[in-house]
Formats: C-alpha cells, structure tokens, sequence
C-alpha cells in the first residue's frame, strides 16, 4: 500500500525516533510498503518518520542511482555498487573521508534541492528486516543516502545543513509547504 508521505512543518519530523524490537506489529508489512511508497514517489530512500512513524527505520535503494550512471560517471564513487537493504535501530558507528557536496533533494520536502556537504564513509551499527545485527560500512552516494536518511530517524532535515543565510533564502518555499500550497505526484500529508 502506498502511504502518505508526511510534509515539512509536521512534527513527527523533528522527534528523534525510538528503537523497534521484532514484535513490532505489522512490520513485515509496514517495510513493503516503505518500498512502495518509496518507489510510487521516485525516491532513493524513505524513512519511518516520513510515514508518520517515530520508529528507528528506513529502507535505502542506491543501486537505482549507481545503475543509471554513466560509466565514466562511475569512477566518482570507487567501490559503491549501490544496495537495497533495510535498516533497522541503526546507530553510527563513525563517518570519515572528505567531506563532499551532492545536490539532495527530500521526499518531505518537495521541489526542494540544494548541495550538501557529507563525509565520504559511514559505519553503521543496525539489525537487518529480519533482526539480524549488522555492522556495515558505506561509501560514496550510498553513503550520503544512508546519512540523509539517518539523519530522519534523529530528527534532522537536510536543510539543517545549509547555511543560515541560504535557509533564510528558502523560508517562502518551505513556509508554502507547510500550508500544503505544493503540487506533487505522490501522496503527501500536510501539517493540519
């Protein structure tokens, strides 16, 4: 089932999200419809709090990206063959390497993009769907979605980390956001 994606301004946005334990009702189901909603709105990634779900939970599909790259494209991310997993209390073991900028954009914050600065590599620390523990580390654009998605189970947006003059800059178009006077393909639920 498709479901709708929570809009800037909803508070379940900025809560830092709990840890699940394997009885979490319906969780098999809630992670197939992460994937739908995540794929019927053409995104890269989606976590919990973006379904209105406070829960420590995102799913991240970078092969997408990784597979639609040129080749000589490619050689901007050695060694990031993209995944498809499922991430589970995830917790950042460390993040290292350069810091870099890449041009995001956010589910939760449609027709909203602007370059971000983000370490290289993240370790992480996280049970897979099936409850398995997993310490892993990423690199490259899979990287940088697995730490825009974290960032959502810690309550941080993407444009936290802009700065302030440029958050300024965007404070129309969030504001219109909030007040749902945004047009979107996909199923969006707007701060009431």
């Amino acid at each position: 089932m498709i479901l709708p994606i929570v809009a800037y301004g909803h508070p379940v946005l900025r809560k830092v999200a709990e840890d699940i334990t394997p009885d979490y009702p319906e969780l098999k189901e809630l992670i197939a419809n992460m994937w739908q909603t995540m794929y019927a709105s053409n995104g890269v990634g989606i976590a919990a709090p973006q379904i209105n779900k406070s829960i420590r939970l995102f799913v991240v599909d970078s092969k997408q990206i990784i597979d639609n790259l040129e080749d000589d494209e490619k050689n901007d991310y050695p060694g990031d063959e993209g995944i498809k997993e499922v991430f589970i209390n995830a917790h950042i073991v460390e993040t290292g390497g350069k810091e870099w900028p890449y041009n995001e954009g956010c589910l939760s914050i449609p027709k909203v993009r602007e370059d971000v600065d983000r370490p290289t590599t993240v370790t992480l620390r996280y049970v897979d769907e099936n409850f398995q523990p997993q310490e892993k580390t990423f690199t490259g654009v899979t990287a940088r979605v697995i730490q825009h998605e974290y960032d959502h189970i810690d309550g941080i947006l993407f444009i936290d980390h802009l700065k302030p003059l440029k958050r300024r800059m965007l404070k129309s178009k969030l504001d219109d956001i909030t007040k749902g006077k945004v047009r979107v393909d996909y199923r969006m639920s707007f701060p009431k």
